[in-house]
C-alpha cells in the first residue's frame, strides 16, 4: 500500500512536471497573436521557463506547464495546447535538426520596460503603448527629468515615442502653430527646459539623447519608431551645431550648418542633408514619405529571412505568420537605403523604392531597432484622429514586430556565431 502511494506521487508529480503549454503562432491557428506575447511575459514574470521557437508554425512559444497560465490563456484568448514531454522533445529535436531553418531560443526573464513620453496628453496616439497595454505587458512612462537623472538603468528595454529630440517641436510648424495643442506643447517643453537648467528645449533634448545612446552603449536595447528614429540620430550629428531656426529656439540657425553634421555619431543613418525650410514637415532626406510613390493598395514590404541557428537575433525580431506587412504612413515613414549604414541590417524592405521599413544594429554593448511609420494597422493617422482599437486586430502582423522587439530582450544571451 505504501509503495502504491509512493508509485501514485510520483507519477502524479513527474506528470505535473513533464507537459508544456504550447502557443501556435501560425496564421490560422492562433486567435490573438498580440496576447500571446502578453502571456509569455506574464509566465516569466511568474518565474516559469519559456522557449521562443523561432520560424516554427510562425515563431510559436513552449512553456512550463502551469494551470495558472492556462487559465490566463483562457481568459485572454490565446489558443494554446497542452502537449506532453514526449512531444515536446519531438518538436526541439525537429528544430535543432541541421536541415531546418529553426532554433529554439530560451527565455530567460521578463525584460523591465519603459516608455519615453511626454506627460501630457499629446493629439496622436503611440502605437507601443496600445500595444503594450493590449497585450497586458506592464510598462514606466519616464521622460526628459527621469533620463537624466539616469532612470534608464532601472531598465532592460526603451522605446521612444513619437518624439523630436532635434528641438522643432516636430516640425509642426507650417500646419499647427496656431493650435492650441501646438501652442501648449512648446509652451510646456519650454517651461521643463527652464526647470531642467537650460536656456533652449534643443539643447535639453541633445542631452537627453545623449543619455539615450550612452544608455545603448552600456548594454540597454532601444526600440524608435516614426520620427524618434531619424531625429534621434540628427541630434547626436548635430551635436554642438545649432540648426534650429528661430521660431523654434529664439534665434537664427548656424550659417552652413549642414557642413557641419557629423555622420559617425549617429547609430544608423550617413550621408542625409537636413531640410532647411522650417515651414516644410519633415527632418531630412533619410525619411521617404515625400519621396514614395505607393498607392495604398499595393503598400508593402517584406520581411527578410535569416538564418535561425547562425542570426538569432534578426531571426527573433522577424519572427511572424506572414512575411509580407501591409505599409502605413508617418511622420517618418520609411529610410532611404542610401542613407543607411552598412553595419546596420535591414529586417524588412520595400524594393519598389529601394526603401527600408524595418532596422536593426549594435552600439557599444547595446542594441536599437528603429521602425519606420506611425501605426500599423491606421494607413495615414493624422493628428487628432481616434486611436486603432487593437480588439479588431488581434493578429496584426505590423504590431507582432514590435512584440519581438519586446521579448528579444528577454532571450538567453549567445555568443553570436562567426
Amino acid at each position: 500500500m505504501k509503495k502504491a502511494l509512493i508509485l501514485f506521487l510520483f507519477l502524479f508529480v513527474s506528470k505535473s512536471w513533464a507537459s508544456f503549454i504550447y502557443i501556435p503562432m501560425n496564421d490560422d491557428n492562433q486567435k490573438n497573436h498580440l496576447k500571446a506575447y502578453g502571456i509569455v511575459y506574464y509566465s516569466l514574470q511568474n518565474g516559469l521557463k519559456a522557449k521562443w521557437l523561432l520560424n516554427y508554425e510562425g515563431g510559436s512559444f513552449l512553456i512550463e506547464n502551469s494551470p495558472t497560465i492556462e487559465n490566463e490563456c483562457k481568459i485572454r484568448g490565446v489558443s494554446y495546447e497542452v502537449v506532453s514531454d514526449a512531444k515536446a522533445s519531438i518538436i526541439l529535436q525537429q528544430i535543432a535538426s541541421p536541415s531546418s531553418n529553426q532554433e529554439a531560443v530560451t527565455l530567460e526573464k521578463a525584460p523591465k520596460i519603459a516608455v519615453y513620453s511626454p506627460k501630457d496628453k499629446m493629439p496622436w496616439d503611440d502605437a507601443v503603448t496600445m500595444v503594450l497595454t493590449y497585450a497586458e505587458i506592464p510598462f514606466d512612462v519616464v521622460y526628459d527629468k527621469e533620463v537624466l537623472e539616469d532612470k534608464l538603468l532601472l531598465y532592460e528595454w526603451l522605446h521612444l515615442h513619437h518624439e523630436d529630440f532635434t528641438g522643432q517641436y516636430g516640425r509642426f510648424y507650417g500646419s499647427y502653430r496656431t493650435a492650441p495643442w501646438y501652442i501648449e506643447g512648446k509652451r510646456n517643453a519650454e517651461k521643463l527646459a527652464r526647470e531642467l537648467g537650460y536656456n533652449k528645449v534643443s539643447e535639453q533634448k541633445l542631452d537627453v539623447a545623449l543619455k539615450i545612446r550612452n544608455y545603448v552603449i552600456g548594454g540597454g536595447f532601444m526600440f524608435a519608431m516614426c520620427s524618434a528614429t531619424d531625429s534621434f540620430d540628427i541630434a547626436l550629428a548635430a551635436e554642438g551645431v545649432d540648426i534650429a531656426e528661430a521660431m523654434f529656439d529664439g534665434d537664427a540657425s548656424e550659417a552652413n550648418y549642414q557642413s557641419k553634421i557629423d555622420f559617425s555619431k549617429t547609430f544608423a543613418f550617413k550621408n542625409f542633408k537636413l531640410e532647411p525650410n522650417p515651414i516644410v514637415y519633415e527632418f531630412s532626406s533619410i525619411d521617404m514619405t515625400r519621396k514614395r510613390r505607393i498607392p495604398k493598395t499595393s503598400d508593402y514590404f517584406s520581411l527578410i529571412e535569416f538564418s535561425a541557428k547562425w542570426d538569432p537575433i534578426p531571426t527573433m525580431l522577424t519572427q511572424n505568420h506572414t512575411m509580407l506587412v501591409k505599409g502605413f504612413m508617418g511622420q517618418t515613414t520609411s529610410f532611404d537605403r542610401s542613407s543607411v549604414k552598412s553595419n546596420v541590417l535591414v529586417l524588412g524592405e520595400s524594393k519598389v523604392n529601394r526603401e527600408a521599413r524595418y532596422i536593426h544594429g549594435t552600439k557599444g554593448k547595446g542594441m536599437f531597432t528603429f521602425y519606420g511609420g506611425h501605426d500599423p494597422e491606421d494607413y495615414s493617422h493624422r493628428v487628432g484622429d481616434p486611436k486603432t482599437e487593437l480588439d479588431l486586430h488581434p493578429n496584426s502582423p505590423g504590431y507582432r514586430l514590435i512584440l519581438n522587439n519586446v521579448l528579444f530582450p528577454a532571450a538567453k544571451k549567445k555568443k553570436q556565431k562567426t
